[in-house]
């Protein structure tokens, strides 16, 4: 039966949650956040997926993972979300008031300066048209490049979507305490649960069951999942290098891979948790320092979303001429099916990373054209194959087919 005035052909509105720093998808219908660095959203699909695991393999200091773990965090705070903050070397508060400055204007680009602005005369500059000297060499500088390549679209290196989604944060500056305070944090760091049981050493054979209770408490507490009477928010989890020694598995230190048996134990009851809540978790593991491919496999198998950074720090690969603008490379190894039997493929696999002051982006990485006139190794290859030849040739006793 149709509702009065309605026919049975009318489609019934979804109804979707009204969380702040939240949008939803257009491929999947799943509620996204953002993960604080634009360029990382548009490589996700739009955003991270709530009830989600993003996975990201460190780099070889941890520098670049923790900015990123940074950014999802300093995200929340803005969007108002909630937060739980887990470590086992660093405090957590300590990571919380390292946040980054929130840049809620940001300035016009180089090349937008001459843009109409509000306030401002909108009349367009006068140019000169060009003179035929400089026409001829704007003739000859596009014949440098094959006929091939001049009706081709100019390759955009920067990641963005048409819509904006998150905001941009500047280092050289921390977040505001008053924002902090604002915003319901719950940390785990395991020597302050040593310091309140009394006890003087620490217990590490088994920190992933108390971090679950803490994360299970936390959702609760805060009404994440989803209780009638409260209102509906997201909370954000993020937890630093988990599978180290620290946390006491041997993952890092055997090559069996039964040994991660309690960090994978500990992320498949982790997804549980995030299914059934509004939240969704960023976790950073030292896969450099696996001893088992197989265990690394199984990581990866209990994430949603993976990504590996390779940092250029240490590894002779910043002396690439290719590299010289970048410090690191990001590889997308899983996106997840949300809905669909086909998941979220990024357009690019070359991708590189640099960190600016006031930015964090992912680029498409690709070889420029070579305008140089040095002579190429085409024009070089006629010599090269003539000496081959008069090496096959009958006449020449230099030969080794000599018939």
């Amino acid at each position: 039966m149709a509702a009065p005035g309605r026919t049975s052909f009318q489609k019934s509105r979804i109804k979707i949650a009204q969380i702040p720093g939240t949008r939803p998808s257009l491929q999947n219908s799943q509620l996204l956040v953002s993960t604080g660095v634009p360029s990382l959203d548009y490589l996700l699909g739009g955003g991270l997926a709530v009830g989600t695991l993003l996975l990201i393999e460190e780099d070889a200091f941890g520098n670049y993972s923790r900015v990123l773990l940074k950014y999802f965090l300093a995200e929340g705070v803005v969007s108002h979300h909630g937060l739980f903050v887990a470590s086992v070397d660093l405090h957590p508060d300590e990571i919380c008031q390292s946040l980054p400055a929130v840049i809620l204007e940001e300035p016009l680009a180089q090349g937008d300066r001459n843009a109409p602005q509000f306030g401002r005369s909108c009349a367009q500059p006068q140019v000169e048209p060009p003179t035929p000297v400089q026409t001829l060499s704007t003739e000859k500088e596009e014949m440098r490049i094959a006929w091939r390549y001049q009706n081709l679209p100019k390759v955009q290196n920067a990641l963005r979507s048409d819509t904006r989604f998150g905001h941009n944060y500047d280092f050289s500056h921390t977040m505001e305490k008053e924002r902090l305070q604002a915003i319901p944090c719950c940390t785990f760091y395991p020597p302050d649960l040593s310091i309140s049981s009394g006890s003087s050493t620490l217990d590490t054979s088994a920190l992933y069951q108390p971090l679950l209770r803490a994360i299970h408490s936390c959702v609760l507490d805060g009404g994440y999942d989803g209780s009638q009477g409260q209102p509906k928010n997201v909370l954000r989890l993020g937890l630093l290098s988990l599978g180290t020694g620290l946390w006491g598995d041997g993952v890092v230190c055997s090559k069996d891979p039964s040994a991660t048996a309690p960090l994978t134990r500990f992320l498949l009851a982790l997804r549980a948790v995030l299914r059934s809540s509004l939240s969704v978790a960023l976790v950073t593991v030292p896969a450099h320092l696996f001893q088992s491919a197989a265990a690394l496999r199984r990581v990866r198998h209990l994430s949603d979303y993976v990504l590996t950074l390779q940092s250029f720090v240490g590894s002779g690969m910043d002396a690439n001429p290719l590299y010289h603008d970048y410090h690191g490379l990001l590889h997308v190894n899983k996106t997840p099916r949300l809905n669909s039997f086909v998941p979220v493929v990024p357009d690019v696999q070359d991708l590189a990373f640099k960190l600016r002051r006031k930015k964090f982006t992912i680029e498409r990485l690709h070889l420029p054209p070579d305008l140089s006139d040095a002579p190429s190794r085409l024009t070089k290859a006629p010599s090269l194959a003539q000496s081959t030849l008069a090496g096959f040739s009958c006449s020449s006793g230099q030969s080794h087919l000599d018939f």
